[in-house]
């Protein structure tokens, strides 16, 4: 497969990393010839030649939902057959960029509207990572007059990054992705932001659980807000679900009446409790195993090794730093039949453990 990405930034050139790593041949294009460079040097493809006749078998179009027509019009008016034979998108909104295709003109049967459920706090092509789309959901949204031909082909591309393809509709989509990606972020941001003017000592208090509910505000700004904006009124209708929520919890402990409050807390471990494991189906039972791990290097590889020497498989792990002291705790997520297996492993090699 020959494919060209149009748009180097975090989730083009993990794209292009996939791909190569499959054996395509990946052109690579971004309106920063520097950035195209960098996604180049690291190894996600070559430059695309300026040369026209060029034909690929697919252009994935990786810039921002604003921007996504009018970058597919140019590509399908590139020589005297476009620059590929289909095309896809990877904006996290996708009736805007099919509304403003049709109003270009451009040619939708080859045009698969795309959204990888991929991501990482960092952009720009040096967080990319070949790994990015392991067992991820990547939403594909054809738009009716979509050639069955091009969403085989992009479903394919799809296949090959490691992703699990899933059909739906352009406003079905963006109905859920406002609840489940564009909403939690100004949540973040949201409560990021009482921490802009905290006292030092409040910070220095922080532990997991706050870095878990704000990583994702540190997205770059320019891209979220014109996600946002192309999703406005799904994401509004979320928000103001939440605020409502809020607010009667805030009302609640003020008349020191802790019942509802209690249910809203239920009603978040029932949530929670419906994500979907990391392969997808219903999420999987596990046990945490906490060891005191030393602040150096190599640590954590040795705790790793140790684990796989005892045949156990690590499903998720995260590190608690002490303030001030050279060590913290590993909480390693393994299944339950395992816990005792590992646990024991572990003692025998010197490492604390928490039974």
């Amino acid at each position: 497969m020959r494919v060209a990405v149009i748009g180097t930034g975090l989730i083009g050139t993990s794209i292009a990393l996939a791909l190569r790593e499959q054996g395509a041949g990946v052109w690579l294009a971004d309106s920063d010839p520097a950035v195209a460079k960098l996604a180049a040097d690291l190894g996600a493809g070559e430059p695309l030649p300026e040369t026209p006749g060029i034909w690929a078998d697919v252009a994935v179009i990786a810039v921002p939902p604003t921007a996504v027509a009018a970058t597919l019009a140019v590509l399908q008016a590139r020589g005297p057959a476009g620059l590929a034979r289909c095309y896809t998108d990877v904006a996290s909104v996708k009736q805007l960029p099919v509304a403003q295709a049709r109003a270009l003109g451009c040619d939708m049967s080859s045009y698969v509207p795309g959204h990888p459920l991929a991501g990482r706090e960092k952009h720009g092509p040096a967080a990319a990572r070949a790994d990015l789309f392991l067992g991820r959901t990547w939403a594909l949204c054809p738009a009716r007059e979509t050639s069955e031909k091009a969403t085989e082909t992009v479903t394919e591309l799809v296949r090959a990054c490691g992703a699990v393809p899933m059909r739906t509709e352009a406003a079905a989509h963006d109905r859920w992705v406002a609840l489940i990606s564009h909403a939690p972020h100004l949540v973040a941001a949201a409560m990021a932001a009482r921490l802009e003017a905290a006292p030092h000592e409040a910070l220095e208090l922080a532990g997991q659980g706050l870095r878990d509910v704000t990583r994702i505000a540190a997205g770059d700004t320019r891209l979220w807000t014109q996600i946002l904006s192309a999703n406005a009124e799904p994401v509004a209708e979320v928000l103001a679900e939440v605020a409502a929520d809020l607010a009667e919890a805030a009302r609640m402990l003020i008349a020191d009446e802790p019942k509802p409050v209690a249910a809203l807390l239920d009603r978040g471990q029932a949530g929670v409790a419906r994500i979907p494991g990391k392969h997808g189906g219903q999420a999987p039972e596990f046990t945490a195993v906490q060891v005191v791990i030393r602040d150096q290097p190599g640590e954590l590889a040795r705790l790793f090794n140790a684990a796989g020497a005892a045949g156990v498989n690590i499903e998720d792990v995260r590190i608690e730093h002490s303030p001030g002291l050279p060590v913290g705790v590993a909480e390693l997520s393994v299944r339950p039949a395992e816990a005792a297996p590992l646990l024991d492993v572990l003692e025998a090699s010197g490492w604390p453990v928490r039974r």
